[in-house]
């Protein structure tokens, strides 16, 4: 089953982020709670963790695109497909 990994609340005021850099790449295995993904505003830096153990299944955001709080623009898991 998929597990989507959504853009974390980064702060009461903050709708997005600029993804900073993949710490992980597709088909590479992930533990639960191991960093994924960096993500950066003016007010914050956050690196982002993987939900599951699995295997990252898909890039769906490239690094430098802005990404919104509560969208999926990654995937993590077996078999994890996201879409934003």
């Amino acid at each position: 089953m998929a597990t989507d990994v959504i853009v974390p609340t980064l702060g009461e005021s903050i709708t997005e982020a600029t993804l900073g850099q993949w710490l992980k790449q597709p088909g590479e295995a992930v533990k639960a709670d191991e960093p994924i993904a960096s993500l950066e505003t003016d007010k914050v830096a956050v690196e982002v963790n993987a939900p599951t153990a699995g295997v990252l299944a898909e890039h769906v955001a490239s690094e430098g695109d802005t990404v919104e709080v509560g969208r999926r623009p990654w995937a993590s898991g077996s078999s994890s497909r996201a879409r934003r």
